[in-house]
């Protein structure tokens, strides 16, 4: 595949016991690993088609660019079977492709897919990982809209999406730019990741574009978040045009989860004192 304009998406092969295992008795989950697999494959097919339907929008306003997909797994044995699980749901093609990332570090890895991306042609590349069913086609084009107007800046520049805790779950910048991810998620003084990219940036004098937050799915409180936004873009999708989470919604119902509730609130709220 070669396109100017790239989103790299991370993605682990859904495999039981090697994926979201904070939502596992694993770590300190409830899901079966085999749920968590099932939930996590459906999350990445979900944003992969997110993807390519803001794509097609995409090419309509910048009819001039090409964009693509690439997505980047490891170990290099897992390829095959990505790619596999790619053209067995549709998603095949010229603008659709496998990569595999190496490094001593996820910084490492990181660095490695990007410039794997730069010498295939990008020129812009809009990085993020698969655990987000909470994506929207207007998050990715907001992305590359953002990378296209940071054209007009000497060096190049940033963008970034934050996620819900103290991370980033979108960032990319275009070829120009001088900027990589070590000490980023490897971070020696205890810096979180979203600070670590902005002081960073700070530091080379490099303009950041802040896109809005997306959250990703990692721990049960994220997925009880998670529920909750699915059920609403499912339900949104039709009347704002959207492509929603439906394979993501689907494994939520067949594991009973599609709905999240809380202790009954019976306690009143006095405002007699303001209410007079």
């Amino acid at each position: 595949m070669s396109a100017r304009n790239v989103l790299l998406l991370f993605s682990k092969l859904p495999e039981p016991g090697l994926v979201k295992t904070r939502l596992t008795p694993l770590k300190d989950g409830i899901l079966a690993p085999e749920d968590a697999a099932r939930l996590y494959e459906a999350m990445l097919l979900d944003v992969v088609q997110v993807a390519i339907a803001a794509f097609a929008k995409l090419r309509e306003r910048h009819p001039e660019e090409s964009f693509g997909l690439m997505v980047s797994t490891a170990p290099a044995a897992n390829a095959g079977a990505m790619e596999e699980l790619l053209r067995s749901n549709g998603f095949a093609g010229a603008d659709v492709s496998v990569i595999v990332d190496e490094g001593a570090s996820f910084d490492e890895h990181y660095d490695h897919a990007f410039q794997q991306a730069w010498e295939r042609g990008a020129e812009r590349i809009l990085s993020m990982g698969a655990d987000m069913p909470a994506l929207t086609e207007a998050d990715v084009m907001g992305g590359f809209e953002a990378l296209l107007k940071l054209e007009e800046e000497p060096q190049g520049g940033i963008v970034l999406a934050p996620d819900q805790e103290m991370g980033v779950s979108i960032v990319g910048w275009n070829r120009r730019t001088p900027f990589g991810h070590g000490g980023v998620f490897y971070n020696a003084s205890g810096l979180t990741v979203l600070p670590a990219y902005i002081r960073k940036a700070r530091e080379a004098g490099l303009p950041v574009r802040y896109l809005p937050p997306v959250p990703d799915v990692d721990t049960m409180a994220d997925l009880m978040h998670a529920i909750t936004l699915v059920e609403a873009l499912c339900y949104c999708a039709p009347l704002d045009g959207a492509v929603p989470p439906a394979r993501t919604a689907a494994v939520l119902r067949s594991l009973g989860m599609d709905e999240v509730r809380v202790m009954p609130n019976g306690l009143l709220d006095p405002r007699g004192h303001i209410d007079g």
